[in-house]
């Protein structure tokens, strides 16, 4: 297949796939829509079309289908039931997948569930089958006596089995000669010599074959030449392997039209030579690459593109202007006038550039309605999901970071959050309960909420679990806030579920949620008020890519902190700070802070005694506080984040680097790892 068309259509059905993951749950509420159902309709429909030209048979074989379903329903001979959705949304998944496999190198797709294209062809016809898993296929295999069914299983008794399965395909009359033996003089505990193992293969394949030819046939005879007795090549191995394939083909493969040339139809004929390029060792099928989740292309709108052309002309004429003004002779004012105009010009540029990264929320929150239908459906809950603020736009990168941590609270909200709807019956709440996901802009940051009405949290409970977990004492416990005690859960381990299942209960999650959001600059706040609900909120810069900072230095070395971070800077007051179990602490507000002086971890070789001058930067990391005490404050600048080198790049304490306006290199700041270093 064409590789730029392939791309090309990959694109376009990725966004019809997420689409139609938001669709096809819309419908199961409103399944008369007529505009919906048209819409999924063409969704199905271009999927298969642009499958069609490229002849990906998997792939067309269910749109086909669903495509088949869906004009029914249109028509309305069929109706767009429970049932109906869950064989329609087993179909959407495996054109997913198959979409994802392409996007990851895949060019062969597997064949499709029979059992999947049964039950869509039975929806056509008006039969809403249950979903029932793929009938298993019985086998009249039996393990060995003494042998446990769920322990591991030796070479011997393996190999028993395979012996089994081959002898249950043979014909009856050749069943008392199924089993393999050893050949003479081989010792049956030992290692097994490449000579004798294709000796057993050879008489396996000739056991399974015994109803179309006597067994003597199978033996394999070497090519001309070859010293029986010592090494094989890989051509030899190679023929012979060919040789052993035609001959079990010629006398087991049911009779096919060919439209390449006639095999001969004697099996004592040699096969046909193989082409040249057999002759090597043969290969497995090459892998899929490695998944990768980021996406290659985004759609810029091209009044964008206009924009940043205009503003790139605008950048040569300043260019050109600075050219004129270089030499030495010039008025200041116009080289001033020049360079400002230069500013306006970069500045708007850089603008325009980061708008063409920008992508709407939407493109995370439109996979959570299938996630919430269907984790609903196990727990037998019914939850209502409202979105909100689809359309603020954010990072490319954020948008693809952002999605694992959201599923996650998602399902939390839904498992932990929302209760049975007899229990919320009992407690005067709606049956329905509600999750809401919300995003909108503030200032240079995003904000994302997950809302649920559920039965929230007790501050108590946590302080408790906190206890029996080891985690802190119980004087420590009592004495943390409710905000304190509802951050718990974002501790490693931490977990309120009585049982575990598939869904939740190891206390694994939530940290690693908290410590996404913190590599991304980001925080997450929690209120929760028992019997009400639980809202979560994400707070993320808008970008990765450019970086606003707090510069500071240490006689000649600058760093960078991000500025997201920095709450407050005061000067350094020794009188103001006190030590506690070992750690100076500083007082803010009636509350102690820990401090870290910089110099000792960044200017290790610097012996500092006296800090009057210095400066305290309040940071927050996650969600708590620090204040890191550096020489000297520079000001705020915006720098562009230069990745690392691979020696440095698991270096705790750095995230990246920079240029200077001065064109010297800065190192910037790690929160997290500064402080865990300093921890």
């Amino acid at each position: 297949m064409d590789e730029e068309i392939l791309q090309d259509f990959l694109v376009e059905a990725s966004e019809l796939v997420d689409q139609l993951n938001e669709q096809l749950v819309d419908l199961e509420h409103s399944p008369t829509d007529a505009d919906l159902l048209n819409a999924v309709f063409r969704g199905f429909h271009t999927v298969k079309g642009g499958a069609g030209f490229l002849g990906i048979t998997p792939l067309i074989e269910v749109c086909h289908r669903a495509e088949n379903v869906f004009d029914k329903i249109r028509n309305g001979d069929v109706s767009y039931d429970a049932l109906a959705a869950d064989v329609i949304l087993r179909a959407f998944d495996v054109i997913s997948d198959s979409i994802e496999r392409l996007n990851d190198g895949e060019r062969e797709l597997p064949a499709n569930n029979p059992q999947l294209l049964v039950d869509l062809d039975a929806l056509t016809k008006g039969n809403a089958a249950p979903v029932v898993e793929a009938p298993k296929q019985e086998s009249s295999l039996q393990l060995a006596e003494g042998v446990d069914p769920d322990g591991d299983m030796t070479d011997e008794e393996f190999e028993a089995l395979l012996n089994q399965r081959d002898s249950g395909g043979a014909s009856d009359n050749s069943s008392e000669n199924t089993g393999l033996s050893l050949a003479e003089g081989v010792d049956p505990d030992g290692d097994m010599t490449d000579e004798e193992f294709e000796a057993l293969l050879n008489q396996r394949d000739s056991a399974s074959n015994d109803n179309v030819a006597d067994s003597s046939t199978s033996k394999l005879a070497l090519p001309e030449g070859v010293d029986p007795d010592g090494d094989m090549t890989d051509d030899e191995f190679e023929a012979l392997l060919n040789q052993r394939d035609s001959e079990s083909s010629e006398k087991t493969q049911p009779k096919v039209e060919a439209v390449s040339a006639p095999v001969a139809s004697n099996p004592s004929t040699p096969p046909a030579p193989k082409p040249a390029a057999s002759s090597t060792p043969k290969t497995p099928p090459a892998k899929a690459a490695p998944k990768n989740n980021t996406e290659s292309t985004v759609r810029v709108d091209t009044k964008r593109l206009d924009e940043i052309m205009n503003l790139v002309g605008e950048l040569v004429l300043v260019r050109n202007r600075l050219l004129t003004l270089r030499g030495a002779d010039q008025d200041l004012e116009d080289i001033s006038n020049a360079v400002g105009n230069l500013d306006h010009v970069t500045t708007d540029l850089q603008a325009s550039v980061m708008k063409t990264r920008m992508q709407p929320v939407k493109k995370v929150f439109g996979r959570f309605p299938r996630v919430v239908r269907d984790l609903a459906r196990k727990l037998g809950k019914e939850i209502d999901l409202e979105l909100q603020g689809e359309d603020t736009d954010l990072d490319k990168n954020l948008v693809e970071a952002l999605a694992d941590p959201l599923v996650h609270l998602v399902r939390n909200s839904v498992d932990h959050g929302v209760e049975m709807p007899d229990d919320r019956v009992a407690s005067g709440k709606p049956k329905n309960g509600t999750v809401i996901l919300a995003a909108q802009q503030e200032g240079d940051h995003i904000l994302l909420s997950i809302t649920d009405d559920g039965k929230g949290m007790d501050p108590d409970m946590l302080r408790r679990k906190a206890v029996e977990k080891g985690m802190m004492d119980e004087i420590s416990a009592n004495q943390l806030d409710d905000k304190s005690a509802f951050e718990l859960i974002l501790s490693a381990g931490f977990s309120t579920a009585e049982t575990i299942s598939d869904i939740s209960g190891r206390g694994v999650g939530m940290d690693v949620v908290k410590n996404m959001i913190t590599k991304l600059n980001g925080s997450i706040d929690i209120h929760s008020v028992l019997g009400k609900g639980t809202e979560i909120s994400i707070r993320v810069p808008l970008t990765l890519a450019i970086l606003p900072t707090l510069m500071v230095s240490f006689s000649e070395d600058s760093y960078a902190i991000p500025l997201t971070s920095v709450q407050e800077i005061f000067d350094f007051d020794s009188s103001k700070t006190n030590k506690i179990d070992g750690q100076m602490m500083v007082r803010l507000r009636e509350r102690s802070i820990p401090l870290y002086f910089l110099s000792e971890w960044l200017s290790p070789q610097t012996v500092k005694e006296d800090y009057r001058g210095d400066k305290v930067i309040i940071v927050s990391v996650g969600n708590q506080r620090a204040g890191l005490v550096v020489e000297q404050v520079n000001g705020q600048e915006e720098v562009v984040i230069k990745p690392l080198g691979v020696g440095l790049k698991h270096v705790d304490g750095y995230a990246g680097a920079t240029i200077t306006g001065n064109g010297n290199i800065a190192l910037i700041l790690d929160l997290p790892g500064v402080v865990q270093r300093f921890q």
